[in-house]
């Protein structure tokens, strides 16, 4: 069964896929083939062994369907799953598989393959936004137009600083982000109460070996504590705002009484099914349905962050679903906003007229500079 009218028209294809359910599965047997290989280079298990349990990795094909209703009955993926991967070896291989290693370790570090995977596909469709949107405020920087507060005419603003504004918050947050996946977005390695037990002092080493070889950061055990994916949930969160933000003020210029700035015509969007003359800002409803929806999945996770002792319970099992969502939405809006700024129509006669009407004269104070200003902070990083 399909979900996809309810997910697709908030998100990509690329982004599903990160998130699908054969995604988890490659991405948590990659746990248990990486597992295998560490902890044979450190001599706890045969190469032999470890050989066996990366080629069953590779090879088994798992009907997600039935997966799902065997981690229902477990609580867990990791139980049914390395359940079938023993099933499929014999002897030393068999009884070396998910060798020290826990049900959340393997959770944790699938959910973190995927945030990382995630994270890149997101980036691109940000620097699309915020790129197109500085390079048309400096077209606009000196562009005389009404400023606006409290949605009621206040003074005249360069129309290219509000352009500016829109682009510093969304290279901001994509800059906040990629700053907490690269501080949390780790191997997590702790064995069954986060003491590495069993390992014969080599759990540090083991878990380092993993990292390289599944490509993320190692680090101490840190299941217990959740502050780190509540960081990257916030920082998705202030992003998602952020698309928000540009989409709310490109919706209102291009309400039919103001008419500044219109989305550009894309074949298939914006039509209505009853009025044919509308031009509905369609790119603008997605990111808006999704800044509207993210305070309250951001919350979700703030509220593990009391995690009980050293395993917590419906905490952080509620995580994984959650930043899945996250970076759906969010991909989403960066992509329906990406299009958007690259193909803006800015009506420079109806602003015109529409500051002409306010009679509010046309200085427009340091707007250009401010803009320079807002370019050259970017470009410095």
């Amino acid at each position: 069964m399909s979900d996809l009218l309810r997910t697709r028209i908030s998100s990509t294809p690329a982004m599903l896929a990160v998130f699908d359910d054969r995604a988890l599965i490659a991405h948590a047997l990659a746990f248990e083939a990486a597992l295998a290989r560490a902890e044979a280079a450190e001599g706890l298990i045969s190469g032999v062994a470890a050989d066996e349990i990366a080629a069953a990795c590779a090879a088994m094909d798992i009907d997600p369907a039935a997966l799902a209703d065997e981690a229902a009955l477990a609580g867990t993926l990791a139980i049914p799953l390395v359940k079938r991967l023993r099933a499929v070896l014999q002897g030393e291989a068999a009884a070396a598989a998910h060798k020290g290693a826990t049900s959340q370790d393997l959770a944790e570090t699938a959910l973190m393959l995927q945030v990382v995977e995630a994270a890149k596909l997101l980036a691109a469709d940000l620097s699309r936004t915020y790129t197109a949107l500085f390079a048309l405020a400096e077209k606009y920087a000196a562009t005389p137009a009404i400023g606006r507060t409290l949605l009621q005419d206040a003074l005249p603003i360069g129309f290219g600083l509000r352009l500016a504004q829109a682009a510093s918050g969304i290279a901001a947050a994509a800059r906040r982000l990629d700053a907490e996946i690269a501080a949390n977005a780790k191997l997590q390695f702790g064995g069954a109460a986060g003491t590495r037990a069993g390992l014969s002092g080599k759990g540090d080493a083991i878990a380092r070996r993993m990292a390289e070889g599944l490509g993320l950061a190692a680090d101490a055990p840190w299941h217990a504590r959740r502050e780190g994916v509540a960081a990257i949930a916030a920082s998705l969160g202030i992003v998602i705002g952020a698309l928000g933000k540009l989409a709310r003020d490109v919706s209102l210029l291009a309400q039919n009484a103001v008419g500044e700035a219109q989305e550009p015509l894309i074949a298939g969007r914006g039509g209505s099914s009853a009025m044919a003359h509308k031009r509905n800002p369609m790119g603008c409803q997605v990111a808006l349905a999704a800044a509207l929806r993210a305070p309250g999945l951001v919350a979700a996770i703030l509220s593990g962050l009391p995690a009980e002792e050293e395993r917590g319970l419906g905490g952080w099992q509620a995580e994984g679903p959650v930043l899945a969502d996250l970076f759906l939405l969010a991909a989403g809006s960066a992509e329906a906003m990406a299009a958007v700024a690259e193909g803006l129509e800015v009506d420079e006669a109806a602003i015109a007229r529409n500051l002409q009407a306010a009679a509010m004269g046309d200085d427009i104070g340091e707007s250009a500079a401010i803009v320079s200003a807002l370019i050259a902070q970017h470009r410095k990083g």
